[in-house]
């Protein structure tokens, strides 16, 4: 049982507070960083694809698995990365962590845009996935400590939101370069992904530093200046909302320094510590494992497969990533706060299995040599593109929010690292027994995911608790953490409560 306060007026007050504008402005120019994780993801698939002639004649046409590493590669520098940024993190900074995955951006996309040989372009894969791993670690990270309780899904949301926009700038750069019959047509593609690095640097001095990385360094004016500003400035704040979020603040910071220590090792010390690792881990682990990469990395193989051929493939991928688009927008603009976390966990993933059953189904019918039928082909493509709405309406954006809110400060870093991890290392390992799993098992290989999602729903359901609506500090409570008292909100009726988990992870209350 742990004791902390539920301050009514407090709550209501805060409920009905929007975000300051430049709450928005420092979660979306941060989530720039994101927007590169999608393009840099999404653009290699057109490169290495059959439309893009120029790349195959300038390599002297690589096998598949060569253009296998140079996909899987990048997965791989990001895992490190991830683990780069948790040491980074607390060290620099969460902007300064930012700055260094966007320099480290610059220089893989420089080594890739000049490769003159194949290694040279998959050691700039590699650098690029490194900076992609700072970045996919450290973004939510700084949305999630610059976001009001009420409003971090919708900030926090704009991860996978720039994510997909990535990935759709890919897809129509990607349609539109095919059409270059010189060298321009593989290397501008990868070179655009400077500009938003560039960009991305610089545009980070202006921003504010995480209060809570400033009052755990002990520079708390600049701290408590940093909460007026994220407030929207004198004129606009509550003095009384921010002294008491101020002061929850300090004080939890205070009480993990006394209980919580900082390593790895420590991310396992406790129930409540593994709970919370086992959760962000799994998270990440099982957005991968919903499948979303198989359409993703072999979209254009699947398309083929479905009657589609020529440019029509990379046509198909840009209207995808604009149906992304839409999806992701709706969901954290209007969903992802209104009905919390834990629900599209678990609704996300039983709709996925459905669609993945309906492709599963659609590809049996394409599998038998000759069959060509044009509305089973677009019958297939509605299953993809249901698949894909499913996943950017619950695992896409929740697994990033629901990762940078869950660990207390004094573990956020290396926990929030080690989460990404698990995104990474699932990420290298489907890439690699995806092209093997469709060559032994042909159409049969969904049925994989389909059995995946259903366990990713039961999962969901006896293992994430909700975090909706809470302060930083008040969801270590959900874990089994002993909150601290703060000093009374003006007005309010500060009672000191017990709390305890009902069976969905909420917090039932008793006076």
């Amino acid at each position: 049982m742990s004791k902390y306060i539920d301050s009514e007026a407090h709550r209501a007050v805060r409920a009905h507070t929007k975000p300051a504008p430049i709450n928005y402005v420092a979660a979306i120019f941060a989530a720039i960083g994101s927007f590169l994780f999608g393009y840099d993801s999404g653009i290699i698939g057109s490169v290495i694809s059959d439309s893009y002639d120029q790349f195959h004649s300038y390599f002297n046409k690589p096998d598949s698995s060569i253009t296998g590493a140079v996909v899987s590669v990048f997965a791989g520098g990001a895992f490190f990365g991830a683990l780069l940024a948790g040491e980074t993190a607390d060290r620099l900074g969460r902007r300064r962590t930012i700055q260094l995955g966007a320099l480290i951006a610059v220089v893989g996309c420089a080594i890739q845009t000049g490769a003159v040989h194949i290694a040279m372009l998959i050691v700039g894969r590699f650098i690029a996935g490194l900076s992609i791993g700072v970045l996919s670690m450290i973004v939510p990270v700084y949305q999630a400590e610059i976001s009001p309780p009420h409003a971090r899904g919708l900030l926090s949301g704009w991860t996978q939101l720039m994510i997909v926009w990535g990935f759709f700038a890919a897809n129509w750069i990607g349609y539109g370069c095919q059409f270059l019959k010189n060298d321009g047509q593989w290397r501008i593609p990868l070179a655009i992904q400077i500009v938003p690095a560039i960009f991305l640097f610089f545009g980070m001095f202006i921003l504010p530093y995480s209060p809570r990385w400033l009052a755990k360094q002990g520079r708390l004016e600049e701290a408590k200046a940093t909460l007026l500003r994220l407030h929207g400035g004198n004129k606009r704040a509550n003095h009384e909302i921010i002294e008491q979020e101020f002061d929850e603040m300090m004080a939890q910071i205070a009480w993990e320094n006394e209980n919580l220590a900082t390593s790895y090792k420590d991310l396992i010390a406790d129930k409540a510590s593994r709970h919370r690792t086992l959760c962000g881990c799994l998270v990440q682990a099982m957005c991968q494992w919903t499948g979303v990469n198989v359409n993703n990395y072999f979209g254009p193989t699947i398309y083929k497969n479905l009657g589609f051929g020529g440019n029509t493939t990379l046509l198909i991928n840009g209207v995808s990533g604009a149906w992304q688009v839409v999806v992701v927008w709706v969901f954290i603009q209007f969903i992802v706060d209104r009905v919390g976390r834990r629900k599209p966990l678990i609704v996300g993933p039983i709709l996925m299995a459905v669609f993945l059953a309906w492709q599963a189904g659609i590809a049996s019918l394409f599998s038998v040599e000759g069959y060509a039928n044009l509305g089973a082909g677009v019958a297939g493509l509605v299953s993809i593109f249901l698949f894909s709405g499913a996943f950017s309406a619950s695992f896409g954006p929740v697994s990033w929010i629901y990762q940078s809110e869950i660990f207390p400060m004094n573990q956020r870093a290396l926990g929030t690292a080690v989460s990404t991890a698990s995104n990474w290392l699932n990420n290298v390992i489907i890439g690699q027994i995806t092209p093997y799993g469709f060559e032994r098992l042909g159409w049969k290989y969904f049925f994989i995911y389909v059995a995946t999602n259903c366990s990713n729903a039961v999962v969901s359901y006896f293992l994430f608790p909700e975090t909706k609506g809470k302060t930083l500090e008040e969801i270590g409570l959900l874990f089994g953490d002993t909150n601290v008292r703060v000093p009374e909100f003006h007005g309010a009726r500060d009672t000191v409560m017990e709390g305890r988990h009902d069976e969905k992870g909420e917090i039932a209350h008793q006076h």
